[in-house]
């Protein structure tokens, strides 16, 4: 897949076929239509497109909302796109002069003359243009008038599958990585920077790996303890994992993420992990004692393996 950050650059593609819009997840809704993208594409001996926007629209249309939490970092998203089999992946600057172009304008400056599409495939309900004021009929105009084709995807190819980005960032904040991986078709991750720590797990029989996700928009799931998979150098491995604020050990500290790795013993300093929600096993509590605390991280761990297929 190529990726374009200059979109001039993408003048060039096959008879292009695309789609637009922010994908954030490529979950199983947004997979309705990149399988139909890919589809038409082929059927022109075409080649298939995702335009897609960065910074995010509500970052420059609302800059002191500080609430976005985004499931995918532009990278992962690049990467499941590419992983899904796309073709050319646009990411257009968002500015708020590119917010005030008008339907017309954004099609015929950047779909036409830019890109010179062939066809677009969008949702059933996508809207585009200032204001939104753009819509599926008015693209059909435009259609007509530059010589391009159009396809909306039909509302029960996409409601049928039930799912949309906020409902997975709603099961995230409940805890519920289950019900986000059956909407996303993959277990939830992040990526993390392993960073120094306090050394205490090590103390205490469970060494710990501290974690830093550096994108401050990626959504984190709910704080608690998870049974998850961790992956680097092209290797998986089992593990558990805490996210929270360790009140056993440092109260009231702020937020950590550290995991454990089953029988691992190398040193990961430095190193970036991919970490896969499996199932969230508790809540995050505080114990008496630090015995206590092990008992618990004991259990833990059996449960983890349990859960991942570990064997003891």
């Amino acid at each position: 897949m190529k990726i374009y950050r200059d979109i001039t650059a993408a003048g060039n593609i096959k008879n292009p076929v695309l789609t637009t819009g922010t994908f954030d997840g490529v979950h199983i809704g947004h997979r309705q239509i990149l399988t139909r993208l890919i589809q038409e594409a082929k059927k022109i001996n075409g080649e298939s497109v995702v335009l897609t926007f960065w910074p995010h629209p509500r970052m420059v249309v609302f800059p002191d909302d500080h609430n976005l939490k985004l499931l995918n970092t532009l990278q992962e998203k690049a990467k499941l796109l590419e992983e899904f089999g796309i073709d050319h992946f646009i990411i257009y600057p968002f500015s708020k002069k590119f917010s005030r172009l008008s339907a017309e304008e954004y099609v015929k400056e950047i779909l036409v003359d830019t890109v010179a599409v062939k066809k677009v495939a969008v949702g059933y309900d996508h809207r585009f243009g200032k204001n939104r004021e753009g819509d599926f009929k008015q693209l059909e105009q435009f259609a007509t008038q530059y010589n391009f084709k159009v396809e909306e995807i039909p509302a029960e190819d996409v409601d049928n599958v039930n799912v949309s980005s906020t409902k997975i960032r709603k099961a995230l904040e409940a805890g519920d990585v289950e019900i986000a991986k059956s909407f996303l078709s993959y277990y939830y991750f992040i990526h993390a920077k392993v960073i120094v720590g306090q050394g205490v797990g090590r103390t205490i029989g469970f060494p710990t790996a501290n974690l830093l996700v550096e994108d401050p928009f990626k959504m984190i799931p709910k704080a608690g303890v998870y049974a998850v998979l961790v992956s680097f150098n092209n290797t998986e491995y089992k593990g558990m994992m805490n996210i929270g604020f360790r009140p056993t050990l440092a109260d009231n500290k702020p937020i950590s993420l550290e995991v454990h790795l089953f029988d691992f013993e190398e040193d990961l300093y430095n190193q970036e992990l991919k970490i896969s929600f499996v199932k969230r096993l508790r809540d995050e509590q505080k114990f008496e004692n630090i015995e206590a605390l092990q008992t618990q991280l004991n259990q833990d761990r059996i449960n983890c393996m349990q859960v991942l297929g570990a064997s003891n």
